[in-house]
């Protein structure tokens, strides 16, 4: 009886691994034309077209298009395109733009033996702690990141010398400093800024003006995740610090001008400041290695308001390669295998684009500790956290936009602007 016993749970413990190996899906041999969108970086478009050659090299049957835009675009192109069931295959953008469609059901769970691991803890034990939180549901991760990324600021040193500053001792510790610099800095043709101090990164609310509000003792969402918009006094302080700067104040800078960043790595005496990543670095090589080689430039924390409640720096956010769900099963494996394959190089994104991906060798790594000014991220990103996601951070964010927008630029007061701000939110959250 004891031995039937036996064999019958041997029996059944085959079927069951029998049937656990069988429900893994396998590699199609037939042939797979993929998709692939992603945002414009020079130095990443050179290195991922070389990976797509070698992976359809390795993988005759695999066909993959890569089509490029803007970082803006890419937003209001993939909106269009999942709405009308016409995404492409593999996506990337910022979680609080792209986590909508993981909370929709639009994107495919990793397939780890695909993408080269042996299970989901595997993937999860090769990363720094928390950095897939985001992308985790009930256990399963919906994307692998391409990078993981905070923001500082840039400095011109040479701007901040034709003024009479010492950027080593002057550079802007609080926002009222950066004001006050900014203002010695700023060059205007009448009412028009020819150069800037410093400006905002005004399609980013979440990650950078966020933790503005956060210093002054306001939050976007209440911690328990159901309040939008909290803290009226900090918001209120916050605005006003807005309407301050912009064109119907101190006129030191503006949505409606070029971003700082796609100004500063060419040291044409327009911008002294922009807040930006570490990958910035990658960009100035390729756009002013001359400026990059120099010792003309620095990197400095994201400043704090003098009399602050909170010491808050720049969120980090993380850009996730993401698979569409409603393609087949065939091209969903071969897309988590081609996206395994260019996450195997993560030293060459460092290097070539200075792009770092959270895994615990790299950052633990010669190469990254080396980078110029990484001890500045570091630093900073020990003071910061992710950018607030959700189903409806995209929207939260476009509410922000235009919040602040219509203070800056149109000359709504704080307190109209504020109350609106909170209504729409509420409604928002209340319609979720």
């Amino acid at each position: 009886m004891k031995r039937l016993t036996s064999i019958v749970l041997v029996l059944m413990v085959s079927a069951t691994l029998l049937g656990f190996a069988a429900s893994k899906q396998k590699e199609p041999t037939g042939p797979v034309k993929l998709m692939f969108w992603t945002h414009e970086d020079k130095n990443r478009e050179a290195l991922e077209g070389q990976f797509i050659k070698e992976f359809m090299a390795q993988n005759p049957n695999v066909t993959i298009e890569r089509v490029l835009y803007g970082s803006q675009t890419i937003k209001d192109t993939l909106l269009a395109a999942f709405a009308s069931n016409q995404g492409p295959d593999i996506f990337n953008n910022g979680i609080e733009d792209e986590y909508q469609y993981l909370a929709a059901g639009r994107v495919a769970p990793v397939i780890p033996e695909a993408a080269g691991y042996t299970s989901t803890s595997q993937i999860i034990n090769a990363y720094i702690p928390n950095v897939l939180d985001p992308v985790t549901i009930k256990g399963k991760v919906y994307g692998l990141p391409l990078e993981l990324t905070n923001w500082c600021i840039y400095l011109n040193k040479k701007i901040f010398r034709s003024v009479g500053l010492d950027p080593e001792k002057d550079y802007p510790k609080t926002w009222e400093d950066m004001v006050a610099v900014s203002e010695k800095i700023v060059i205007r043709n009448g009412d028009i800024i020819t150069r800037r101090g410093f400006d905002f990164r005004y399609s980013d609310y979440l990650t950078e003006l966020v933790p503005i509000v956060e210093q002054l003792g306001g939050k976007i969402v209440s911690d328990d995740g159901k309040t939008p918009v909290v803290g009226d006094e900090a918001w209120i302080k916050f605005l006003e610090f807005m309407k301050a700067w912009g064109p119907l104040g101190k006129n030191l800078g503006s949505p409606t001008y070029k971003a700082a960043r796609s100004l500063w790595n060419f040291d044409k005496n327009e911008i002294a400041m922009a807040n930006t990543g570490l990958y910035q670095q990658g960009r100035m090589r390729t756009d002013n290695a001359a400026f990059f080689n120099s010792t003309d430039w620095m990197v400095i924390p994201f400043p704090q308001f003098k009399n602050g409640k909170k010491k808050v720096a720049s969120c980090y956010y993380g850009h996730y390669y993401m698979v569409n769900a409603q393609k087949p099963a065939d091209n969903q494996y071969m897309a988590w295998k081609f996206i395994g394959y260019m996450l195997t190089h993560p030293e060459d994104y460092l290097a070539k684009v200075s792009l770092p991906q959270p895994t615990k060798k790299l950052m633990a790594s010669e190469q990254f500790k080396n980078m110029p000014f990484s001890k500045v991220f570091a630093a900073d990103m020990a003071k910061a956290h992710i950018v607030y996601y959700g189903a409806n951070s995209a929207k939260m964010k476009s509410l922000m936009q235009t919040t602040v927008e219509s203070v800056m630029l149109n000359g709504v007061p704080s307190d109209k602007a504020l109350a609106t701000f909170k209504k729409d939110a509420q409604d928002l959250f209340a319609n979720d």
